[in-house]
This record gives structure tokens, sequence and C-alpha cells, in this order.
């Protein structure tokens, strides 16, 4: 276990930790402090197996929070900096190309606006290189194209976060926080 003690961030890693899936011994957990700007501290985990490739990551806040919804407009290629908190439990939303729902296999992470939508281009690729109907990758071909709009700020679109744990938040300015309504 490897602890780092002289920055304002910390990290605990523990490693050759059995798997819960495949059961060897080849499992990293991660725990890490990070005091993020305008959101506070924050518990980044995460768990890495080398032999099945297993992952799974959350953060969570230290403070209880009230459930909310965070909703920013893109319309300028500089927004692509902004800095993005999603818990596990957060539904990430981009209309009329995509919605993330939580689920089991959900990730928490610290990411920006960029981050969020190069993983969403790289699920609509997956889409465009696998589906059999010419619909459906002519479909996946012009939601890349948008997305490529937005990125170059050519286009705007509004992203929202809902997060009934309260653990996600979308730095800036630009963006609009509001109670989530159950």
């Amino acid at each position: 276990m490897a602890k780092e003690k002289n920055s304002p961030d910390s990290m605990e890693i523990l490693e050759n930790q059995d798997c819960p899936f495949c059961h060897e011994k080849t499992m990293t957990m991660v725990e890490s402090e990070k005091d993020i700007p305008y959101f506070g501290l924050t518990y980044i985990f995460s768990m890495d197996c080398s032999s099945c490739k297993y992952h799974k990551a959350d953060v969570e806040a230290a403070e209880r929070r009230e459930p909310t919804r965070y909703i920013v407009e893109i319309s300028k290629e500089e927004d692509m900096k902004i800095r993005i908190v999603k818990s596990s439990e957060a539904t990430v939303k981009l209309p009329h190309i995509t919605t993330i729902e939580p689920g089991s296999a959900s990730n928490g992470y610290v990411t920006n606006v960029e981050g969020i939508l190069n993983r969403i281009k790289h699920e609509i690729e997956v889409i465009r290189d696998s589906a059999e109907e010419e619909e459906d990758r002519k479909k996946a071909k012009n939601l890349l194209k948008k997305l490529t709009r937005i990125m170059w700020g050519q286009e705007s679109i509004k992203l929202t976060i809902d997060d009934p744990s309260g653990n996600s938040a979308i730095i800036s300015d630009k963006a609009v926080k509001e109670k989530l309504k159950k």
C-alpha cells in the first residue's frame, strides 16, 4: 500500500488483491482524495483487474449533497475545457444524440466536456462500424458529424447531468445548478 502524504491530494494503492470476478490476485484498488476547485474534497475510487480487465470507478463528495441537475450550454470550442465530475449514479443527457443512464456497469469519473463527448463519439463509432443496416450506419455518421461540429464550436447543445446522489457537478460559471426533483 502506497500513500502520498505531502500533497493536498492523497492516494492509497492496494495491489495484488483478489478479483471478485476471475478470482486471480491481479486486482489493483486505488482510493484517492482530491480537492476539486469549486466542488470541494472528493473521494475517487477505482478497481482494475489486469487478468480479466474488470474496471469499476466512482467519485463521491466528502460533504453530503442534495440531488442535483446541472445544465450547461456548449457553444464554443473553449467549452470543451469545462470540468465535469460525474458519479456512477448520474444520468448524462445530450438532446437528440444520447442519454447515458446509470447502471451496475456505470462508472464515476472526473473529466471535462471534451472527455464526455469523446466517450460518446467512441460509442457511436462502434455502432457505425458494427451496424448491419445501412440506415443505422448513416444515422451514426450524421451523429458523428454533429459531435464534431459541437466540438469545434460550430454548433451548440445543452449538456445535462442529473444526479440523485448529488455527487456530480459541472464546474463553470456558465452552468446552471437546480435541485433535482425526485
